[in-house]
């Protein structure tokens, strides 16, 4: 069942604004994501640490609407409510995962750059319709800028590491599909993804089933402070908003597609913070993701009616 009502025919401009704008501010959260994921090891926190980080953040601000939320999971389908988990606890870890196996460059191609591949293709299973031609083309572009990618910049994970950066994709799309479809609204979106996220990270941190230094008392302060503005704030409560409402306004599939364009980000502003250079073959391989999904964002969603929710 459908949630998000279609945009007004009254006030289109003003629909495809407000999406636009969210999905700029999305690549640049996603890439800020991406980044200080990378130096997680730096800072000295395990990966249930920086999930504790990530979720605690928004779980504590949005407090107050907690109550209100868990008396709206009633009427929340479970299969639904299960596919919006998803994009807490479950890929925050395949995501740092797959970043400590294989290298940067291929952790922020490889998720985002699958996102849209793995949404069409839900779905297609779904209501069995043809995807059309142009969009077809589209996806073969972003599959052509992560094949190179993976050659161009390998991992020492190898296939191992790759496989768990495409369960990250995978699971961001089916996340996806479900947000389109949930009762609940951006807010209680949030607020159910991390306080859930928190238990669960709390729990594996307490019983020793991940390693964690929160209860050792080996942590630094000042990292888990900076890392809680990037992630908690930044990844925990804007970026969730912002993709929400851009799901809300333009559908599932073009946000999942402009998630795309977070790796051309994030290798520009590697440049000046990183010092890593944009080699040649890396910026074939992100100029043939960036095509793919400007021609995905503009073409038909099939060959008829269009068989996404409507946003």
């Amino acid at each position: 069942m459908t949630v998000f009502s279609p945009p007004r025919t009254d006030a289109p401009s003003r629909n495809t604004l407000i999406g636009v704008a969210s999905l700029v501010a999305v690549v640049c959260l996603w890439s800020s994501f991406a980044l200080s994921t990378r130096a997680l090891e730096s800072t000295g926190m395990t990966m249930v640490d920086a999930a504790i980080v990530r979720f605690g953040v928004p779980a504590l601000v949005l407090t107050p609407w907690v109550p209100r939320t868990l008396r709206r999971l009633r009427r929340e389908p479970a299969g639904v409510l299960a596919l919006v988990l998803l994009a807490g606890l479950p890929h925050f870890l395949l995501f740092a995962w797959g970043a400590h196996l294989t290298s940067a460059a291929l952790t922020g191609l490889l998720v985002p750059g699958t996102v849209p591949l793995f949404v069409t293709l839900l779905l297609v299973l779904r209501h069995r319709r043809a995807i059309a031609p142009k969009r077809l083309g589209a996806l073969a572009l972003i599959v052509a800028g992560v094949g190179a990618s993976a050659v161009l910049t390998g991992g020492p994970g190898g296939p191992g590491g790759i496989a768990v950066l495409l369960a990250a994709g995978f699971v961001w799309a089916a996340y996806t599909l479900g947000l389109a479809r949930t009762r609940l609204d951006p807010v209680g979106v949030i607020a159910v993804v991390s306080l859930t996220s928190l238990i669960a990270a709390l729990a594996l941190a307490a019983t020793g089933a991940m390693p964690s230094h929160l209860f050792t008392g080996g942590i630094d302060l000042g990292a888990w402070t900076s890392y809680a503005l990037v992630q908690g704030v930044g990844t925990g409560l804007l970026s969730t908003a912002c993709y929400v409402v851009a799901v809300k306004h333009l559908g599932s599939s073009i946000p999942a597609a402009a998630g795309a364009l977070s790796p051309v980000l994030t290798a520009l502003v590697a440049v000046p913070l990183l010092a890593e250079p944009v080699t040649p073959g890396l910026a074939v391989a992100l100029a043939l993701i960036v095509s793919g999904v400007a021609v995905f964002a503009t073409a038909p969603a099939s060959a008829g009616p269009s068989p996404e929710p409507p946003g």
